[in-house]
């Protein structure tokens, strides 16, 4: 997917925004209009990432239509028709989809605060995009045993990066809710040890530890030495000398990481965070687990995301290609 760059009027953080240094096309347009803005993103929009990607989304509008001197008030349906074509030819269709409803939902907000009358994008079709295979790419289990047995566990850093690799594949958890974890989301409950996993929309999610994961969760926090430090976090950047500090891990930190790793086995290069997730559910669907317990163990709302990481029939054997008799 092609991604969309920067404009000059990004907007990084609610922080840095406020009534004075709102983009100009909404500046103009009176200071309800500006503080209205202000608040779709600052009050409206929680999850960070969701806020950055339609602040880019929404910037890059405004920036076009100030461009052809569009007043917000003169916006109207073929306005935005003609942009959103315009962009479905430098940009992939998920990504136009992604910035029409972040332009959809910011006018919807400008109209129940009273600023415009009408939302011209609520009438603008998205271009039609049908997903039925993911293009996360997958590790085979014996390419997924080659990765975590090659990790050095000599060291506090090894056995942190086997642990987090871990993890993401045996419990199918997405990168940013391993990072989020404190230490105390590692827990027992009876018999067995349990992942806290704190999902998109602040939602908490548990999983059972597989017995491979509490394993190196064990290793991991012995050597670490942050057993009984609860509430601070689970995963930790490394200063110079290889030793671990007590600022938290960021999904960047976790994908160089990845990438070191898997080059030094010879791993495809396109490997990313996501790969442990969908390598976990496939060789969870490979070994007969069911699609309905796949999805609820990945914590998604439909099976058919679940479906996207089952790459249990992409092999195409050469006997069934030999049925063609021509």
């Amino acid at each position: 997917m092609k991604k969309a760059g920067a404009s000059s009027h990004s907007l990084v953080h609610p922080r840095q925004l406020c009534c004075s240094n709102v983009p100009p096309l909404v500046a103009k347009a009176g200071r309800n209009a500006a503080r209205r803005f202000v608040e779709f993103f600052a009050a409206n929009i929680r999850n960070q990432n969701t806020r950055l990607a339609y602040a880019q989304a929404i910037s890059q509008l405004l920036n076009w239509c100030e461009e052809r001197r569009f007043t917000l008030e003169l916006i109207e349906p073929v306005v935005i028709a003609v942009y959103v074509e315009e962009l479905g030819k430098r940009f992939s269709r998920p990504t136009v989809k992604q910035h029409l409803a972040a332009i959809r939902m910011l006018f919807d907000w400008l109209v129940v605060g009273q600023v415009l009358p009408m939302n011209p994008a609520s009438v603008v079709r998205a271009p039609r995009h049908v997903v039925t295979r993911g293009k996360t790419p997958v590790l085979t289990a014996i390419e997924a045993r080659q990765l975590l047995d090659s990790i050095d566990t000599g060291t506090a850093v090894g056995l942190r990066d086997r642990a987090l690799i871990g993890l993401m594949v045996f419990s199918f958890a997405r990168v940013s809710a391993v990072v989020s974890m404190n230490v105390e989301d590692y827990f027992q409950q009876g018999n067995k040890w349990w992942f806290r996993l704190h999902e998109k929309g602040g939602k908490r999610h548990e999983v059972p530890a597989h017995h491979n994961a509490e394993a190196y969760l064990d290793s991991y926090l012995q050597a670490a030495g942050i057993v009984d430090d609860k509430k601070t976090p689970l995963f930790r950047t490394v200063e110079r000398n290889d030793r671990l500090t007590a600022n938290r891990l960021t999904r960047n930190g976790v994908l160089r990481m990845v990438k070191r790793r898997a080059k030094a086995v010879m791993l495809p290069d396109n490997i990313c965070c996501h790969t442990f997730r969908a390598t976990g559910i496939t060789a969870y669907l490979e070994n007969g687990g069911t699609i309905e317990s796949a999805q609820a163990i990945a914590a998604h709302q439909s099976p058919r995301t679940t479906k996207l990481y089952d790459r249990t029939g992409d092999d195409i054997t050469l006997d069934e290609i030999e049925r063609i008799l021509i």
